[in-house]
């Protein structure tokens, strides 16, 4: 039980057991209470990245996609993209995006994919139940680089073949190479995309000019003590800011090139600095229904340790 005085991990780790569902808890364990990769005498990782599966089987429909709100802006049981790709993260996250599962979850996706082959936001059979209201239901969604970049770049990355990449990674060359006014949540899916893009020499030349992009718009709050100084996107929530942390969560991201390093320093000293006196870290987007904050905390609070343990930051 964390103390006062307590770790960051230890003070993250009651909040996670307070509040989190199976799935962030499970996850959690697999990160940081399972030991290091190979370490002996630690607790078997293995059992842990099983655990974790389990528990994301939850959320996994007849049809291979997944629902169930496991993106909580998404209500409802029908598979949604957006939840397929939170699925296929968290898959990733314990090494096991790849055989059997990944296949069937890559017929899904070609069965909602656009007419161009990629992703659509939403597919229309949400129409009926609740969403974030900022997300508009359509008959027939066009492809959307928000949902198809992420799951792109993450599939190529562990080396899924499958044929539905084969359109879906040229919209997402497409879309990425002729972004001009953009915003932050656009960027994040561009840079998960270039991340894994097996053309690492054409990623990069994109990925310059991208950096160029967000800091001519000021897409990314370089000093945090100055964040009111910044626009805020349309339809962005107040405070709803983006900082140096938030496009490069690793030190390998191409978003890291962007950021000199006291740029990167000040801002993982503010993703440190946001740890709440209950031990999570807060969301900065609107919560629209009484569950969206309780949900998504834990999720981002796993996320910022992730971040901070990735630069070699002590939690």
């Amino acid at each position: 039980m964390a103390r006062s005085g307590a770790t960051p991990l230890a003070r993250a780790e009651q909040f996670i057991w307070l509040t989190a569902r199976v799935l962030e808890q499970r996850t959690f364990a697999y990160h940081f209470l399972s030991g290091a990769p190979g370490d002996p005498g630690q607790a078997d990782r293995t059992r842990a990245a099983d655990a974790v599966e389990t528990a994301l089987d939850a959320y996994r429909n007849h049809d291979d996609g997944y629902g169930h709100a496991l993106e909580p802006d998404l209500r409802g049981p029908v598979s949604q993209p957006l939840h397929t790709a939170h699925a296929l993260r968290v898959l990733d996250s314990i090494g096991r995006c790849g055989g059997r599962r990944v296949e069937r979850v890559c017929r899904y996706l070609t069965e909602v994919s656009t007419e161009d082959g990629a992703l659509p936001a939403l597919h229309p059979s949400l129409r009926g139940y609740p969403a974030a209201p900022w997300i508009p239901i359509v008959d027939n969604p066009p492809s959307d680089l928000l949902a198809t970049g992420p799951v792109v770049g993450l599939l190529h990355r562990n080396e899924v073949w499958h044929a539905w990449l084969f359109r879906a990674t040229d919209f997402c060359w497409s879309a990425v190479e002729s972004l001009e006014k953009t915003h932050p949540y656009e960027v994040k899916a561009a840079v998960a995309f270039l991340d894994g893009a097996p053309d690492r020499e054409r990623a990069e030349t994109a990925a310059e000019r991208l950096g160029r992009l967000v800091r001519e718009q000021e897409l990314a709050v370089l000093d945090p003590d100055r964040a009111a100084d910044y626009p805020l996107p349309e339809g962005y929530a107040p405070g709803e800011y983006h900082y140096a942390h938030d496009f490069a969560r690793t030190p390998d991201s191409l978003a890291r090139r962007w950021f000199s390093d006291e740029e990167v320093e000040r801002s993982l000293d503010f993703l440190a600095a946001e740890q709440q006196d209950d031990g999570g870290w807060p969301i900065h987007w609107r919560s629209w229904a009484p569950g969206i904050t309780l949900e998504c905390r834990p999720m981002v609070t796993v996320d910022a340790l992730l971040t901070l343990r990735a630069y070699g930051r002590p939690v």
